[in-house]
């Protein structure tokens, strides 16, 4: 059975392209994982950010962006069944599968259909679908041994592979196990973005209202931190600060410290010639570290009553002072798992056959993070409060305290673990059957009909300190979380209308209930194949698809966050301190009950040409777009517009900018303290927006022999996105994204692969092709960039083999230097430079 259809077929081929990536290509094409495989093929247009993309809002999971549509517009299945979403929403938003636990030794083979299949398979099936097909069979046991690391330093890592089965009596069973251990790369440990010319501050008095900073040219006590590299830098209006250019390299993690032992065991018991009840249980337990960047202190403006001026105090803290950068780590433990349980049988002198199947799918994600007591920090450097004077606090400090380095000790003493725990879950009880209705002269017709009725749900549980007020500088945090009931009922026809034309058609109800409502949708699908030659097929579709709103969007409580790394615009413009930097930029985020579902359409045709066995091409157009799109504002775009509307660059009076503006909350131009200061950004969702994006699709294959030289394989992939546009709604203006400088999307993507088979050896060369992306200062484009990879395998007899994978042959990384640290455009590439990886694999049993 192929992905895009539940009725079995003889033919790969059907009315819509399905791209299949073999557990052999996974291996020999350097692919470190199931995302890794699945990031490199060229439907996957979209950028996203996850564990190796420095630090984002997911650095302990991956997700996929098919078409550049959002990681929650493609379904991801395994073995064809829904799995439970991460627990924490993708950018603070939208609910997604994460890619980062599958075992790779488990896979049979992953197949990408690329368009809308609401029809088959319900909501989230808009951009595509990603079916991954685990093993069913094994006979024997296979262990794989792996060792690597990076060339430019960090992220050594080793693996352990197990998988194994057999059968007695009838019983078939089959397991597997994946232990991987990976080690950090940090920023210093790339020689381009090992520094921070910009500086950072690391202590400073300052007098809120002048501006002025009050310390002298001197910075002795600090001087020994961050390696010796603190210096005085005098202020624009006034008095010294200490600084460094060694802050953002030393805590920031390019890759996540990992601990990954996944698995998975199935079994099948025939309990008569072709009926059989059938389990099987994938699970993970994985613990990950990140950093973002060091902890600091910034005080309350208060009034200093030595000198009864308006004072604020600032200190950044070093390696040295806290027991190395390390104990600064945010760490996660996460344990996610997905059961089935099943029987399938055929109907006696029939072609029927039907399953009944229940799989419950849970997810849990905890994060832990140290924070500092407010009542610590305080005394520590302001020591007891006197009262109050003007609305400001008054203190009377020691100014020697800030210029003194703490130790280890006094450190530790000031922290203490904050946990976050997430969880949620997904199941589903279903009834499939598939069979002939009667026959047409041309051959018969076959039908195939699903029943499903399920429930998801999430929650969020933050620890009572956020809200308690022992927290110093802390954002409070809410508990959120809800469930849905889905119920669905569908079917699809396969009409043979001529020897050469085969026609299909599928319809699909799906309803869902949460917070008092029902939100129902109907969707449908036709395709058309044309095989006017053996070697040739046309063929086309059209249908309909749908996204029930995101769980996150419907129950999550008011949210405040931060975006780590985003630029203040009209601050800016108007000299604001740190304005002009990636910096932090809190925002509100809120759900509400009241979203209805996004709509779809879709339709794409081509063809198919294979004149033989050893080459077949394929092209095909894609057009995609969605209504009632849910939406929150880009921040990067909204503090962009909001600049453009108070500057005179958009209509200050138009929809837009009344919209945007009452999105920005900053202190007035005025303020007798941090006039035109970002305070936060509102960030509500809506259903508002449309999208449509439109390309092509072209895939090659090739083999042929070489005599005594061995045979040769030669595969071919290009995608080239024609259009894609997107609305915010009807009061905003369409928007080109595929040509705005506002888009970090590739337009263009290819994959080609050259595989060589001589006696005992096997070697793959794989090299992908990015188009060109914006550049951090949206001020111009990035030129394409090209990735190779390379992989060599020897027998040493039937049962043994060693290997050798080299990833970024050329040991390239895409640099940007546009718009400053960290000098490449993360979330579109690494920064890790060539890996390498020597394996060896043994075969035991039959």
């Amino acid at each position: 059975m192929v992905t895009g259809s539940r009725i079995p077929r003889a033919q790969q081929e059907g009315p819509s392209p399905v791209t299949v990536i073999s557990s052999e290509e996974i291996q020999n094409r350097g692919y470190r994982n199931v995302f890794e495989a699945l990031q490199t093929q060229t439907q996957n247009t979209g950028m996203t950010q996850g564990e190796d993309y420095g630090n984002t809002w997911q650095p302990a999971a991956n997700a996929l962006n098919l078409r550049d549509l959002g990681p929650n517009h493609t379904l991801v299945l395994i073995n064809g069944r829904r799995v439970a979403d991460y627990p924490t929403a993708y950018g603070g938003s939208v609910n997604f599968t994460n890619l980062a636990n599958i075992p790779a030794v488990m896979i049979d083979r992953i197949e990408i259909l690329s368009g809308g299949a609401s029809a088959i398979y319900g909501s989230d099936a808009i951009a595509g679908v990603v079916n991954i097909v685990l093993k069913k069979k094994f006979d024997g046991v296979d262990v794989n041994l792996r060792a690597g690391t990076t060339e430019r330093g960090g992220g050594d890592n080793q693996r352990l592979q197990l998988v194994g089965g057999g059968a007695t009596g009838d019983f078939e069973g089959l397991f597997g196990l994946q232990v991987e251990q990976r080690q950090p790369v940090w920023a210093n440990q790339r020689g381009f973005m090992d520094s921070y010319p910009d500086g950072n501050n690391v202590g400073y008095r300052l007098n809120p209202q002048s501006g002025r900073y009050l310390g002298d040219a001197s910075c002795a006590g600090l001087g020994g931190l961050f390696g010796g590299n603190v210096a005085p830098v005098p202020g624009a209006r006034g008095g010294y600060r200490c600084m460094t250019d060694q802050y953002y390299n030393n805590y920031w993690t390019l890759q996540t410290k990992k601990e990954n032992y996944d698995g998975y065991a199935g079994g099948t018991w025939h309990l008569s010639d072709s009926g059989k009840l059938f389990a099987d249980l994938l699970f993970g337990f994985d613990h990950l570290q990140n950093n973002t960047r060091g902890p600091s202190f910034t005080s309350p403006d208060f009034i200093n009553a030595s000198s009864g001026d308006l004072e604020r105090w600032y200190r950044l803290f070093s390696p040295e002072e806290i027991g190395g950068k390390s104990s600064n780590n945010s760490k996660w433990r996460e344990v996610s798992w997905t059961g089935t349980l099943g029987y399938s049988d055929r109907v006696a002198n029939t072609s029927w056959e039907y399953e009944l199947a229940a799989t419950r799918s849970e997810y849990r994600s905890d994060r832990t993070t140290r924070y500092t007591p407010a009542a610590g920090i305080l005394d520590l450097y302001l020591g007891r409060k006197l009262g109050e004077r003007d609305g400001y606090p008054v203190y009377d400090p020691d100014p020697a305290r800030l210029g003194r380095p703490l130790s280890e000790e006094e450190w530790r003493s000031l922290r203490r673990n904050v946990t976050q725990h997430s969880e949620s879950y997904s199941q589903t009880y279903s009834f499939t059957g598939n069979g002939e209705l009667f026959d047409l002269p041309a051959g018969p017709v076959a039908f195939a009909g699903v029943l499903e009725v399920g429930k998801q749900g999430y929650r969020i549980r933050p620890d009572s300190q956020y809200n308690d007020g022992s927290l110093y500088n802390v954002s409070k945090a809410s508990s959120s979380g809800g469930s849905r009931d889905r119920y669905a009922a569908g079917g699809e026809f396969s009409i043979p209308l001529h020897d050469t034309l085969l026609a299909s058609a599928a319809g699909r109800w799906d309803q869902y209930r949460f917070s008092g409502r029902t939100e129902e949708q109907t969707t449908y699908n036709l395709g058309l194949e044309w095989r006017p030659l053996t070697s040739l097929l046309l063929r086309g579709s059209y249908g309909t698809s749908f996204r029930a709103p995101d769980l996150n969007y419907i129950y999550q409580a008011d949210a405040n966050g931060y975006y780590p790394a985003q630029k203040d615009y009209y601050g800016c413009e108007k000299g604001v301190d740190g304005a002009c930097k990636n910096g932090r930029v809190d925002y509100v985020q809120s759900g509400t009950p009241d979203l209805k579902s996004e709509r779809g359409r879709y339709w794409s045709y081509g063809f198919v040409w294979s004149p033989s066995s050893r080459f077949d091409f394929s092209a095909d157009y894609y057009h995609i777009q969605i209504d009632d799109l849910l939406t929150t504002l880009d921040p990067d775009k909204l503090l962009r517009d909001e600049a453009a509307c108070r500057s005179g660059g958009l209509d200050p009076d138009s929809a837009q900018c009344r919209d945007t503006l009452a999105r920005v909350e900053r202190n007035a131009g005025d303020a007798s303290v941090d006039p035109n200061r970002l305070n936060k950004v509102y960030v509500n969702a809506i259903n508002a927006a449309k999208e449509r994006t439109s390309g092509i699709d072209l895939r090659s294959n090739i083999r042929w022999g070489a005599g005594d030289y061995g045979a040769f394989s030669s595969t071919l992939g290009y995608t080239l996105v024609l259009s894609h546009d997107y609305q915010q709604s009807d009061d905003y203006p369409s928007e080109n994204q595929r040509d705005s400088l506002d888009s970090h999307d590739w337009r263009s993507k290819l994959n080609a692969s050259l595989t060589w088979d001589y006696a005992q050896f096997t070697s793959t060369l794989f090299a992908v092709r990015y188009g060109s992306v914006t550049n951090a200062a949206g001020s111009g484009r990035l030129s394409p960039w090209t990735v190779f990879n390379a992989s060599a395998r020897y027998r040493l007899n039937e049962r043994a083999s060693v290997g050798l994978t080299v990833n970024n042959l050329l040991d390239q990384i895409k640099e940007d230097d546009s718009d400053g640290w960290p000098y490449y455009p993360t979330g579109n590439y690494d920064a890790m430079g060539r890996q390498w990886w020597l394996d060896f694999s043994y075969h035991f049993g039959g």
